[in-house]
């Protein structure tokens, strides 16, 4: 259990669950759309109240009757976020009052032996004082009218999710808290970043299809491996904009680079029997430009025909199309055999030490000058760059900041000389590192 208490968002569809949820956490993190089932799997927030936080589970609407896939995988979703849940938030739909679905869902709710909080939204006037009498007929004792578009009774829901909850078993448990490693699972659409988390979480956490764009969410997944604790982010395939018709793409997109802006790690999902895209190296050009550790993953390694050169040519046609990443360790995997999944694990880990990295400044001017002997720097108009000396004032990503006689002298070329004889001789394999000129 998360050391925070876990609230669970569940309903039909379409009555407001992800609106409201977005409400809690204070971003649009859920796609909100009118149309049914846009949340497909079971999303994770933290909310604040009073100085307290709690966890926030959005669901996928509930239909119980329907055979379709996609239905049955929403309810085995919904069911594992009531698991997880300590307080179950049902939300109905006071326009349209109660529906024979929302009948069905209370008597599986009943069931489940969590407490529970009916939250009757859209709710339009509360200057009326109308009490949604009708939902009381569903079997719970707290059904609070509140409207979750216009912020209205939120507070008063917290109050009661708090009511319901004794914090300080939570704050007991929460004592010992290790950091977590926030690891974002990027790529286009069906490259098998859902079959790679569910491959490491051992259960199906996300929902898998064949379909790409099955996955519109970016959903978190925590884990611990020996003393690590991590976070995986399940991002949506990102497309290219060209083909984001709907709003419903569109925020995917967005929300999957915010995925990487706030991960630690990135692996790069590539479908090795596609090859590289373009939409390939503009999604690792983000978590480049964001300064984040990546991990190129070309998946479904099972599915080529290999012979003792293979690996080789496949990863230098990778680093020939994505010259930017050279420094980016290449694995071949298959997602869906497990193949290389433990040694992924193994390459997160490690790819973060070596963003965490510092080097002394007495040492790392000792590479300076020994680099700047071997190849001078070029003269530019007759005036020749000078080189003082060289510190890395930042990690995450490393940054060596070089104090030069005139920083317009630096070609671009030489800047990229430096950069390799630094990782030459410190390694920081994964990470991009930044290189700055100031003038002394």
């Amino acid at each position: 259990m998360m050391e925070n208490p876990t609230v669970a968002i569940v309903g039909r569809p379409n009555v407001g669950k992800s609106t409201l949820f977005n409400r809690l956490i204070a971003e649009r993190k859920a796609v909100v759309e009118k149309s049914p089932n846009v949340t497909r799997d079971r999303i994770y927030g933290r909310a604040r109240w009073k100085g307290e936080t709690f966890e926030v589970v959005d669901t996928g609407g509930l239909d119980l009757e329907s055979s379709a896939e996609i239905a049955q995988n929403i309810k085995y979703q919904v069911d594992k976020a009531i698991e997880e849940a300590d307080i179950i938030l049902f939300v109905v739909d006071v326009r349209e009052g109660i529906s024979p679905l929302d009948r069905e869902i209370s008597q599986k709710l009943r069931k489940c032996d969590r407490e529970v909080i009916v939250a009757a939204n859209k709710m339009d006037d509360f200057s009326a004082q109308d009490e949604p009498w009708e939902f009381y007929n569903l079997g719970f004792e707290d059904v609070l009218p509140i409207s979750a578009e216009h912020g209205k009774n939120i507070g008063d829901l917290c109050d009661k999710i708090f009511a319901r909850i004794d914090i300080d078993d939570f704050k007991k448990n929460s004592a010992d808290d290790k950091e977590i490693l926030g690891v974002a699972i990027a790529g286009k659409p069906n490259s098998g970043k859902s079959t790679l988390v569910n491959q490491i979480l051992g259960q199906e956490r996300v929902i898998v299809s064949p379909e790409p764009g099955t996955t519109r969410d970016a959903v978190d997944s925590i884990f611990e491996r020996a003393d690590n604790k991590f976070k995986l982010i399940d991002t949506a395939g990102l497309r290219k904009k060209s083909k984001v018709e709907e709003d419903v793409e569109y925020y995917s997109n967005l929300r999957a680079i915010r995925a990487i802006e706030r991960a630690d790690v990135v692996v790069m999902m590539i479908d090795s029997v596609e090859g590289i895209t373009e939409q390939d190296k503009k999604i690792a050009g983000y978590a480049h430009d964001e300064g984040r550790p990546i991990i190129l993953a070309l998946n479904k390694w099972d599915l080529i025909e290999k012979d003792t050169h293979t690996a080789d040519i496949f990863r230098e046609e990778v680093y020939r199309q994505m010259k930017f990443l050279r420094f980016a360790p290449v694995i071949f995997i298959s997602a869906l055999t497990g193949k290389r999944v433990g040694e992924v694990l193994d390459l997160i880990e490690y790819v973060y030490d070596q963003t965490l990295q510092r080097i002394s400044t007495g040492l790392l001017n000792e590479v300076v000058e020994e680099a700047v002997q071997m190849n001078d720097p070029p003269a530019y108009k007759g005036k020749k760059l000078n080189i003082y000396y060289a510190t890395q004032p930042e990690v995450q990503p490393p940054v060596f900041v070089f104090f030069v006689n005139d920083p317009e002298l630096v070609h671009f070329a030489y800047e990229r000389y430096l950069e390799n004889k630094i990782r030459e001789a410190f390694g920081f394999v994964g990470t991009p590192i930044i290189l700055k000129f100031k003038e002394r």
